[in-house]
């Protein structure tokens, strides 16, 4: 891509612990990795965006000069959602010229969240707008929010961005604090094992709105229950509530919102848990609590195919996994698992096996790669 002035990398992410609840202003955990979106690019005089990519068909092109469209149910919504959350706070007068492509297969790995990242970075480079690593974080999860219309936290953005190779992202999604916690030198060699379904998804069309609404819901029960008061839906939050509230108020509501709370109470005591194990050099403990932010993400808030399930439950009886989970909103997509490195190839053969065993219809689509930690998204 030779052709291009800037190069741009912006990594897919996985987050071992602490999960579904970045929207309720949780505590999570994440690794960027070495797979990811490169966006090539040359800044254009006139306004124009014209982009191809690598990936998918078609080509996109819009000005960003002019008002935003209204989606249209394509990739190029992803570089017309970047320029919309810019335009609130910028004015933007070039465009790019680009080609775009992705490293892996599509499903559970925030691509959305790496691809929003990218365009955000590139249209700010070429309008010589200067964003610190919240900034590009909080713009490209407003253009995830607003635009695409996934109500999601900045977990998946932050983990993009501000990852760092050999390093756990431990971020505090309320205060928006957060450390990159360096490998305990008694943590052994790891790797990251990335497992297709084979089943593919859209966030926007699974119930992942309606867990957020529920969460929300949950709180408002417990607000209600305890005559504290209400606020609009919107600011509502399972973290403004302290967990005795839940405590004395669980058997009283319905118990599909009692589990959701359940989950987020539970995993915000995980990944305290799990900083210290990573902290400690404790992998085998990170591993398991992996393992159990899972189950809970199956019991409690209720996600998680059939297929995902599956892998899962062939997850736990291998060896050198040291724990894992479902990636991304867990509806379909993919699972996730720290892996001995030594291992690996028994890892893949086990798996594979068995999985197909289950899942014959998938034999084409099933897929299994191994990555390991990388830095945030960055120009190359």
């Amino acid at each position: 891509m030779e052709n291009y002035q800037y190069h741009i990398f912006s990594p897919y992410r996985v987050c071992p612990l602490g999960a579904h609840v970045d929207h309720q202003h949780g505590l999570v955990t994440g690794f960027a990795f070495d797979k990811g979106v490169d966006l090539w690019f040359t800044p254009t005089e006139d306004g124009s965006v014209n982009l191809k990519s690598l990936t998918f068909e078609g080509e996109i092109s819009f000005d960003v000069t002019k008002p935003t469209q209204v989606k249209e149910g394509n990739w190029g919504d992803y570089a017309r959602g970047a320029k919309y959350a810019l335009k609130k706070r910028f004015e933007l007068t070039r465009g790019i010229d680009g080609v775009i492509k992705g490293s892996l297969p599509v499903g559970g790995l925030s691509s959305s969240a790496a691809v929003l990242t990218a365009y955000v970075m590139a249209l700010a480079k070429a309008n010589n707008i200067t964003l610190s690593k919240m900034e590009v974080i909080k713009t490209a999860s407003q253009a995830e929010r607003e635009y695409i219309g996934l109500t999601n936290g900045i977990l998946d953005q932050a983990c993009i961005v501000l990852g760092e190779k050999d390093s756990l992202l431990f971020l505090d999604t309320d205060s928006e604090q957060y450390r990159i916690i360096r490998k305990n030198p008694r943590i052994p060699e790891f790797e990251i094992a990335i497992i297709f379904s084979g089943l593919t998804r859209s966030l926007v069309s699974s119930d992942y709105n309606l867990r957020v609404a529920e969460c929300k819901t949950a709180a408002w029960n417990m607000m209600a229950y305890t005559g504290m008061p209400l606020k609009t839906f919107d600011k509502t939050f399972l973290r403004d509530i302290p967990k005795e509230t839940y405590d004395l108020t669980k058997e009283k509501m319905p118990p599909r919102f009692a589990r959701r709370a359940e989950h987020f109470y539970s995993e915000y005591k995980r990944v305290r848990k799990g900083v210290t194990a990573w902290e400690t050099g404790n992998l085998a403990l990170f591993g398991q609590l992996s393992f159990d932010s899972c189950l809970s993400s199956i019991k409690n808030y209720e996600c998680g195919s059939e297929e995902l399930i599956a892998i899962y439950n062939i997850m736990k009886q291998c060896d050198g996994i040291y724990g894992g989970r479902f990636s991304g909103a867990g509806f379909k997509g993919a699972c996730i698992a720290l892996v001995d490195p030594e291992k690996k190839e028994q890892i893949r053969e086990q798996i594979t096996s068995e999985y197909l065993r289950m899942f014959p219809e998938y034999t084409d689509t099933f897929e299994i790669h191994f990555c390991k930690t990388d830095d945030g998204a960055r120009f190359v």
